[in-house]
Order: C-alpha cells, then structure tokens, then sequence
C-alpha cells in the first residue's frame, strides 16, 4: 500500500466505459502486449488472470497456449465491455487486494497501467503470491513518472516533465507521484511477498512531437481519455486547455511554434515463484 493511510484518487470507469475502447484502435502498444505473450511463453502460463481488466484487451492479446483467461475488475461498466469483446472469457467483479482464486489455482498474474488505481497496491502482490502455481508468475505493466523528468519547453522556466499534460495541467504530476509506486518500491514488495527473479524491462516507448495547434487534436487531451484528466475537475481541466491556448497564441504573436512533448516509457516488472 502506500506509504500513508490516503487511498489513490478514484477515477469513475463506469462512466468511461462506453467510449473506453477508442484508444486501442490500430496496432496499440504492441510492445506491451508482446512482453506478455513472451512472459506467459517463458512461463508456460495456461491458466492466466488480468487484475483491472477494463474492457478485456490485454486479455485477448495472450497466445493461443494460454488456455483460460480471467479478468477482475471493479467496474461492472468495464466488464460488461469485456464480454462484449470475447464472450468466452472467465470475468468478475472485486478488487485488487482480494483476489477471488483459490491458492495455487493461476499460473499468471498481470496488471497494464492499474497499479495505480488499486486501493492496497501491496496486498495485490501479496494476493497473487498466493493464487500462484509454483513456477508461476506476475507482471506488472506501468510507468514510473519519477524516471521521466527532464527539459522539454520551457513554461515559465524551470525543468519540465516528459508529458505536456504535466506542464500545463498543474497537480496531475503530483497526483501521479503519489499514486504511481517507484519501480524500486514494487521490486522491493516481490521481494518481501517471496517472490523471485525480480527484474524490470521497458517495453513500450511513446514517443511524439505534436507541433503547435496540432496539439489540440490529441485525442488523449479529452478529459476522459486519461486517468491524470479526468480527476481534474472540470474547471481545472478548461483551465489547463486555456493555458495551451495562451501558450499557441504567444507563440504565434512571436512568429514561432511550440512542441509539445510526449516521451514516456512503459515498463514491465516481472517475477516468478
């Protein structure tokens, strides 16, 4: 869990649901999902769980030898998504830190960029230690936005982070250090859950330069597109939109164009038992 009694800031995914699965079209984050296959070959991973399953298409990017998949999610929007998806997958509702498996009954547990959203992050690692087959394993998929701080464009001057989002949208970095855990933090839980071979790797690098007013077409720019937006309310969220604007039209009263930033990384820690 975190390191204090607050629980991460909660974002209404039921709410979300019906316009959630605009994000995966093309080919989404395809090294993320080939990560997991690989980790689940490695393995020999038949019976698989995703914790925070959303609309279920992680689950439907495992290779054919996985033979059951389940999903958990706390959002009965969510899943109804999911079974619209892939009829054939095993889904219920619950949380993170109680996993509704028998001990020793899963050969992979995995999260995609939910960690953050669990209420007892630790008690999560702890739950698929015990769910776990020996030989079995864990994966969790997420960024670490301590890792990603460096000088894009300047706002005032002043180092800024690797996401536009946090430049313009002030509190979403802050909430994210508070609800992402370090990658140090999450090895150091495996470890004490009796995990072994802890190790992480970068699996996914998004990477974009959205020059000037093309920005404003950045589909992750809606407030409900990210979990960093849409826990603004939504005065701060038309806040941060006019503070882009202002930016653009100093920029072109100057004659120049602004580069807004996307370089984030995605890493996926693995362990096994």
């Amino acid at each position: 869990m975190h390191a204090h009694a607050d629980a991460p800031p909660k974002v209404d995914y039921d709410r979300l649901a019906a316009s959630y699965d605009r994000r995966y079209a093309g080919d989404y984050s395809p090294g993320v999902a080939a990560g997991l296959a690989e980790f689940a070959r490695q393995i020999g991973a038949r019976t698989v769980v995703e914790v925070g399953c959303g609309t279920g298409y992680w689950l439907t990017q495992l290779p054919a030898t996985v033979q059951h998949r389940y999903g958990l999610d706390f959002s009965a929007g969510m899943l109804a998504g999911a079974r619209k998806r892939e009829p054939g997958l095993g889904l219920a509702r619950g949380v993170a830190g109680r996993l509704p498996f028998t001990n020793e009954s899963i050969d992979l547990v995995y999260c995609v960029n939910a960690l953050h959203h669990f209420q007892n992050q630790q008690m999560f690692i702890q739950e698929a230690r015990r769910v776990l087959r020996p030989g079995g394993g864990i994966a969790v998929v997420g960024m670490d936005p301590r890792r990603f701080k460096y000088p894009n464009h300047q706002l005032g001057g002043g180092p800024q982070s690797a996401w536009y989002l946090y430049d313009y949208f002030p509190g979403t970095l802050e909430t994210d250090l508070e609800r992402h855990p370090s990658i140090g933090r999450i090895l150091d839980w495996l470890i004490a859950a009796g995990f072994s071979q802890a190790r992480w790797l970068p699996v996914e690098h998004v990477n974009e330069r959205l020059v000037g007013e093309a920005v404003l077409g950045d589909p992750y720019l809606k407030q409900e597109a990210t979990s960093q937006l849409t826990l603004l309310s939504e005065e701060a969220y038309r806040a941060g939109i006019h503070r882009i604007e202002r930016a653009l039209a100093r920029a072109a009263d100057e004659g120049e164009q602004i580069v807004f930033t996307v370089d984030l990384i995605l890493e996926m820690i693995t362990a096994s038992i």
